[in-house]
Parts: structure tokens; sequence; C-alpha cells
């Protein structure tokens, strides 16, 4: 028997999510009010446009069963990648990426939006292949990855390519392919940041440069570096493969092979990123480096925070803000006006409330009989926990700025309408959640 349409609604969820929003909405408004009182922009207009039509496809897609997308998943995938080829040639530049498309004032970011079209094709992938050959698995789910991933990365943009990262791994992770290839990911992506911005940090962040780590800018010395990293890595190959070494090769051919790709990748990321660019991921370790240039943002945003208090100085009261010394205020940085003025316990319910959704997530991965339903759910849990911690971290001066908003809040038609797709989702597999097919 079928459910009635009223019992399909997680009404909980919704009212967490549209208390979100509203907040959001609230503090858009506050941001666009300067020192004169008189609000200067008409985001939060807009920003109410957008969360109208968010709500009419997150109700749409609860309603719709979330199963008949698996058959047009790989048309979904086709049409991201060639939304993603027409931004790059056409699109308009926004930030300093060309990552938009659309008429006047009126835009919209393919790559935000085709988060939910990669998490569909690898959903009906990793559902599909749950009986191959795991190595294949996790090439082919990569490969998957890396399509979009790049193109988004050459738009520049790469806070928003960065996304894809969790979103593949969580979803992984959940679909049972082995650890060691997840962490193998992982750990490459974490080694190539770091070799990349390791010279910049050491020549203008660190207070105590190290010498050793000159190895990473004279060309002959990491040529050296990368031969000697290779040749180890060659070499535990042809051992653990030709004589069956013990176990302890695999590991060391494991670790050198990850370097191996992590130093030369990061040549072509230092290359692909200026040496400005990279020192605005890092001044967050020292802001004060450059008070007045790449440290401004972190420096203002921490007194917000800091001056918000416990109870905070009162809606529209905020001083930062309204004397604009926050930069993109209404989207990077709306948590550090909501914290200056609301305090500590408003920042306290946002992450009680980001706190509920995320555990919601869990109990229908958890619940739920359906693997494509399931990986789908283990996307959005892995794209709603990244967007939480990296932009919270960004404001509190613990992350690095990388212009990832704060999903519900922060203004953005495209983030805001992608997010309660996905919750959309989330409601139509929650309630689908004890049927296999």
């Amino acid at each position: 028997m079928k459910n009635k349409w009223y019992t399909m609604i997680d009404y909980l969820l919704v009212l967490m999510v549209l208390t979100l929003v509203t907040l959001g909405i609230l503090f858009i408004y506050s941001s666009s009010i300067n020192s004169d009182g008189i609000s200067v922009t008409n985001e939060y207009i807009k920003q109410i446009v957008w969360a109208s039509i968010g709500l009419v496809f997150m109700i749409f897609i609860n309603f719709y069963d979330y199963r008949r997308t698996e058959s047009i998943a790989v048309y979904l995938y086709i049409a991201l990648i060639l939304l993603l080829i027409y931004t790059r040639i056409f699109g308009r530049y926004v930030n300093g990426a060309k990552s938009w498309l659309g008429i006047g004032e009126f835009g919209i970011q393919p790559s935000e939006f085709g988060k939910v079209f990669f998490m569909l094709f690898l959903a009906r992938y990793l559902d599909n292949s749950q009986n191959s050959d795991p190595l294949k698995r996790f090439v082919v789910a990569t490969a998957i990855l890396l399509l979009p991933m790049g193109l988004i990365l050459i738009q520049p943009d790469l806070g928003t390519a960065s996304v894809y990262i969790p979103i593949f791994l969580v979803m992984c992770f959940i679909a049972g392919i082995p650890l060691r290839y997840i962490m193998y990911v992982l750990l490459f992506g974490i080694f190539t940041i770091i070799f990349a911005i390791l010279p910049v940090w050491n020549s203008e962040i660190s207070a105590h440069p190290v010498a050793a780590f000159n190895i990473l800018t004279t060309f002959k010395l990491r040529f050296i570096l990368i031969f000697s990293v290779v040749l180890i890595t060659l070499l535990g190959i042809i051992v653990r493969r030709y004589f069956r070494g013990p176990n302890y090769i695999f590991w060391i051919t494991y670790f050198s092979s990850i370097l191996s790709f992590a130093l030369i990748f990061s040549l072509a990321l230092g290359k692909f990123l200026k040496d400005y660019q990279i020192k605005r991921l890092i001044i967050f370790m020292n802001p004060n480096v450059d008070p007045l240039g790449a440290g401004w943002n972190i420096i203002q945003s921490m007194v917000a925070i800091g001056a918000g208090g416990i109870r905070g100085q009162g809606y529209l009261m905020g001083t930062q803000s309204h004397y604009r010394f926050l930069p993109q205020q209404s989207t990077d940085f709306i948590f550090s006006i909501l914290s200056e003025e609301f305090g500590f316990l408003g920042g306290l319910v946002v992450f009680a409330l980001y706190f509920l959704i995320l555990l919601k997530l869990l109990i229908i991965i958890r619940k739920c009989a359906n693997r494509y339903g399931c990986y789908i759910c283990a996307g959005i849990l892995g794209m709603f926990t990244f967007h939480f911690i990296v932009n919270v971290g960004m404001v509190m001066g613990m992350m690095p700025i990388t212009g990832i908003p704060l999903l519900f809040l922060s203004y953005g038609g495209s983030s805001l309408l992608t997010a309660m797709t996905c919750i959309g989702f989330v409601m139509s597999v929650n309630c689908r959640k004890g049927e296999l097919k």
C-alpha cells in the first residue's frame, strides 16, 4: 500500500533547512546595509526568489521516485560535461573564474548544479559494478571524477572543483571500495598541495624558513628527488611482481608511488597557480604577514566573530559588515556577520542545525535498502560536511580561503538550488528507504 502524500514529507528536515535559509536571507539583508543604515543591494530579494524556486524543486523531487533517475544518469553526466565545455568557451568571468552562464544580472554556475549530476552517475556506476574487480571499479570511478573536475579546474575554479573530491571519497567508502585505494587518492591530493605550497610558505609565510625545503625550488634537486622516488617505486613493483617480496615492500611501493605522482603533479599545480594565489590559500597560517593584503579577509572576519561575544551586538547592529570591512560578506563570510550580530549562541544554533541534518543523513544511509539511494545520500553527506567545515574553518582563520559558500546561508542561486535539490533527493530516498527496487 502506497504512502499518503503528506506522510512522504520529512517535516523536521524541511523545518531545519528553511530555518537555515531564513537565517541566510536575514543576514544577506544585513550585509547589504551600509553605515548610514541604507540597503545598497537587492541580493536578499534575489535570494528569496531562489529560495522559493529551490523549495519547489525540493518538494517536487521528494515526491518524484529518485530510482527513475538511474536510467538517465548517464545522459545527465554527458550534459554536465558538455555544459562545462560550453562554459569554458562562452561563459563569463566572475571573481576570476570563467564559470558562469546567464543573461544580465541573472546567472547560474553549471559546476555547482553539476555536483548533483555527478553524484547520480557515480552512484549508478557504483551500484551496477558491485561485483566487479575492486581496482577496476575504483579506476573507472576515479575517471568519472577527473573529467568534470579537470574541466572545472581550467576555468579556473579551485574551490568548486575541490568539493567533488569529498563527494567521491565518501561515496566510494560507502560502496565498499577498499580503504587503501581511497587513502591513495586522499594522500595524493594532500601531498600534491603540500609540495605546491611549501616553497611559497617557506619564503613568505613561515617565521623560520627551513633550508631543506629549498629542494622543491631548485630544479636540479627536485629532479633528483623525483627520479629517486620513481626508481624506488619501479623497483618495488618489480620485486613484488616477479620475486614475491615481503608485504612491507608493497607499502614502500604504495607510499613512494604516491610521493612520485604528488611531486610531479605539484609542478603542474605550481605553474597553474601563481605565487600570489597560493599565498592567498595559505595566508591563514599567519595573516599578519600581509595584514592589508592577502591577510585582510581573515583578520577582519576574526574581528567580527570576536566582537559578537556570547549574545552578539544585535541584528543590524554589526559594524564590520556595515562599514564594509568584510569582503564578499554575503557569500564567503556570511557566518562572520551572523556571529557578530547573534554571537556565540547564534553560531551554536547554526552548528546544531547542521549537525542534525548530517545526523539525519547518516541514519538514512544506514537504513536505506537500495544501494543507489544509499550512494546518493553518501555523496550529499560528503558535500554538506565539506562545505560546512571549510567555510566555517575559513572564517575562523583555521582553513584556506577557497571561496566555498556556507550552504543554505550564503548568497547565491546556484549553491542554494543545488543544496535544496539535494535535500529533495534525501527526502525521496528516506520515504522509500525500505524498498529495494
